[in-house]
């Protein structure tokens, strides 16, 4: 795939040096970064909404929302380096990663506060909204702050999603990538 947008070639001033080696920790920029550095306004605006330091909300609760986000967005891209750098650390197997691409909140392999995690990305994407049920059986668990970083994962990973797939952008040499779906027999 070509991207419809050439990356920029770096060097870059100073602070954007310093926000990609601290979240790339070495390795080459993703082309999403690259691509946005096209524009530093926009780079800096973007790099500014991110959502991935040690905020209100447990790594796995964090990576089930952003993953199934984009993975009902359909961005491989997204998903994939996300998997790649956190699926792991955040404890997700190979079936609950297939159920987040394939699956929902019903399939076997969550656990009940998982589903409900996997029921909001799911609600947010389908409805822009999250019924009061639900809205009820996470604020058991999560206050008002983590609550609104919820919400807001969900709308920023839309927004990655929709930068990633129009862009066009090629998936990551090391990420993950989609997994097949289950064949079922007949």
């Amino acid at each position: 795939m070509t991207a419809r947008i050439a990356p920029a070639a770096g060097p870059f001033p100073p602070d954007v040096e310093a926000a990609l080696a601290a979240v790339m920790r070495g390795r080459p920029p993703l082309v999403l970064f690259t691509t946005l550095l096209r524009d530093l306004r926009l780079a800096r605006k973007f790099f500014a909404g991110s959502l991935l330091d040690r905020g209100h909300l447990a790594l796995r609760e964090r990576e089930l929302v952003i993953l199934r986000t984009t993975a009902r967005c359909g961005s491989e891209y997204e998903w994939g380096v996300h998997v790649a750098a956190f699926g792991a650390r955040a404890g997700l197997d190979e079936a609950q990663c297939r159920s987040l691409v394939h699956g929902g909140a019903a399939d076997a392999c969550w656990s009940e506060d998982d589903r409900d995690l996997v029921a909001l990305a799911d609600a947010m994407h389908q409805q822009c909204d999250v019924e009061e049920p639900l809205w009820q059986r996470l604020r058991r668990r999560f206050g008002e702050e983590a609550m609104l970083e919820l919400l807001l994962l969900g709308g920023f990973y839309r927004t990655v999603s929709l930068l990633t797939n129009a862009l066009r952008l090629p998936l990551e040499a090391d990420a993950a990538r989609f997994p097949a779906a289950e064949a079922h027999p007949s």
